[in-house]
């Protein structure tokens, strides 16, 4: 935050949960002007600046398939008014808009979030990141902050070079979570080892799955089992995205059941254990994913649940996720036809791409479908967001006098025209986001009801009424070229199918080390400070190992009955001597690692109850 104030380059390397946002929301709050934050992601920009206006701190966001009036209104806000914070998704950046009014915004800040995305050595390389460089150039005087979560050194290095910052300071925090548990297991069947974990581990779960299908299927089976458990992924409508996304922030549902695509920005301290039922393909994604657990500094749990077979599936990733160039032209060429885009044209435009319906009626493979996508996107020939979702918007079109004209003409229209007057401020000058549901309820009507209304009053000029849209999206950067002659950097997609085979062999070589897992993830980052945890499964084994399994079982025993009487760790060692004090620190080390005791403020020990937070490494 000092480096920023005093408007110096920075860039801040923080696991997940350790503040990033804090980095550039404070300083920017402290200094004139406003602070540009560049971040990939739609749904984590909308959700900040709602938080950020419930605080009644003014922000603004701009991004992919908002209507042409709606960008200029936001940019000329940005401009003329009081805001503190203005989101923009990269791709904007570059547009014609962005660019007239950027000369005139009085920025004190350009906070990159997210920022291995620039890199395309790393593990999520968008080339819409590389238009951020261009903002130096106009405005040369401003600070720029860089901040992720996870970047290896040549990510890191590639960050410093694309954004044009060699003299800034970098801050590393210490990949050690010294309250975080790690532990890998081969399983005939991860279904009953996860219920088991669960059963012995209390508090919020996060459960991890690659497929949409299998969120469901554990789900259910974690209901059969007694538990509250819902399940959440990309493809279910944002309303129910966000209604058990706060039943689980409140507890109502203990464990989530997702594919990636839950968990981002998502503030929730108390989550004690995240389990992974499918291997991430690479240590970046496992760590940020995994780094969910414990936020609150209290002890948590990070479980990965391999069964045999899944490290030779991993080995095949590299060829599924980067097809040959006449599968990826294929698929260009399919998707341009049922989007209906002509050749030589279609660029800059958005469409809606029901993923499914596109496979079906070509006959394809979803996988080879996906992956070829992020090829074209990787190339900035398209982007696509599979989680998109823009609110509907009503703004007034007409004036004053013409719409009493209207209200006394239809007054069946008088209360919903009322209604969106008295709720939504500024609804003349912008579009506003609304809710029909929460008009419907004020009106004591139904939803459908009032989108009939609205739709009527646009239909009659009288408002500009953008329904909801909760689909995907994908937009074309260029026009469409003939099938032949569509190209990729093949040098480059070659390079980043060999850094990614690497990182599939970095996570295979995590689940096979013996090596203290905390040591191997911070090494893999170039963290060479980092000491043995004492606390994974890897380190509780060697501990175990130093004394004899019989000999630790008649210690234990004897330690036990001790306890009883409330005594401390001294106390312990004075009633053995004829046992050596380290053999007696190992035993109740590993007891407290595992959580079966706690050393009260005065000192004494005090035994846990069986099965109480206890770690999964146990069972």
């Amino acid at each position: 935050m000092n480096e920023v104030i005093a408007c110096r380059d920075a860039m801040a390397i923080l696991p997940t949960g350790g503040g990033k946002s804090l980095c550039f929301q404070v300083p920017a709050m402290a200094m004139e002007g406003i602070c540009l934050v560049v971040t990939p992601l739609v749904a984590l920009m909308q959700d900040q600046v709602q938080q950020l206006t419930r605080r009644n701190i003014p922000a603004l966001a701009i991004h992919t398939g908002m209507p042409f009036r709606e960008l200029k209104l936001t940019m000329e806000r940005a401009i003329h008014g009081r805001y503190k914070f203005l989101y923009v998704s990269p791709e904007r950046l570059e547009t014609r808009l962005f660019r007239e009014y950027l000369p005139a915004m009085p920025l004190n800040l350009i906070a990159v979030d997210e920022a291995h995305c620039i890199s395309q050595w790393g593990y999520d390389f968008r080339p819409s990141y590389l238009n951020i460089a261009g903002l130096r150039t106009e405005k040369p005087d401003i600070p720029v902050l860089a901040l992720t979560a996870s970047a290896t050194a040549i990510v890191q290095d590639d960050i410093l070079d694309k954004l044009r910052m060699p003299g800034a300071v970098i801050f590393r925090q210490s990949f050690e979570r010294a309250n975080l548990s790690y532990s890998c297991f081969t399983v005939d069947s991860r279904y009953e080892k996860l219920v088991n974990i669960l059963k012995n581990v209390t508090g919020s779960a996060i459960v991890y799955c690659k497929s949409r299908k299998r969120t469901k299927e554990v789900s259910d089976l974690l209901t059969q089992e007694k538990m509250t458990a819902a399940f959440y992924h990309a493809g279910l409508s944002n309303e129910i995205r966000k209604e058990r996304q706060e039943q689980w922030i409140r507890n109502d549902v203990r464990v989530m059941v997702s594919t990636n695509a839950f968990g981002m920005g998502i503030d929730k301290p108390d989550v004690r254990i995240v389990v992974h039922l499918d291997s991430p393909d690479c240590i970046e994604n496992y760590y940020q994913e995994a780094g969910r657990a414990g936020r609150d500094q209290k002890k948590a749990y990070a479980v990965l649940l391999l069964q045999p077979g899944d490290k030779e599936e991993l080995r095949s990733q590299p060829a599924l996720r980067f097809p040959e160039m006449l599968v990826i032209r294929a698929i260009y060429d399919a998707l341009c036809n049922f989007l209906q885009i002509p050749v030589y044209s279609g660029a800059d435009t958005s469409f809606d791409l029901d993923l499914n319906e596109f496979v079906k009626s070509f006959r394809l493979n979803l996988k080879q479908v996906i992956y070829s996508l992020q090829a074209l996107q990787q190339s900035g020939i398209v982007t696509y967001q599979e989680q998109l979702f823009f609110p509907s918007t009503v703004c007034f079109t007409t004036g004053k006098e013409k719409l009493q004209e209207m209200e006394a003409a239809h007054s069946t229209y008088d209360p919903l025209i009322k209604a969106l007057l008295r709720t939504y401020g500024g609804i003349f000058d912008f579009p506003s986001p609304i809710s029909e549901k929460q008009l419907a309820k004020m009106l004591y009507t139904e939803a459908s009801q009032i989108i009939s209304a609205l739709t009527d009053l646009h239909n009659a000029r009288i408002i500009s009424y953008q329904p909801m849209k909760d689909s995907p999206q994908i937009r074309f950067l260029k026009n469409r070229v003939q099938t032949e002659d569509l190209t990729i950097d093949l040098i480059s997609y070659n390079k980043r199918k060999e850094i990614y085979t690497e990182k599939v062999s970095q996570m295979i070589g995590y689940a096979e080390t013996s090596l203290c897992r905390s040591v191997f993830t911070g090494k893999y980052f170039g963290d060479a400070e980092i000491k043995d945890c004492g606390i994974c499964d890897n380190c509780l084994k060697r501990k175990k190992q130093l004394t004899s399994k019989k000999e630790f079982e008649l210690i234990a025993q004897k330690i036990t009955a001790q306890l009883k009487s409330g005594l401390t760790v001294k106390d312990i060692l004075k009633l053995n001597p004829e046992i050596k004090a380290e053999k007696i620190m190992e035993v109740i080390g590993e007891w407290e690692a595992e959580n079966k005791i706690r050393i009260t403020d005065d000192g004494k020990i005090e035994l846990k109850k069986k099965g109480q937070d206890r770690n999964p490494a146990r069972f």
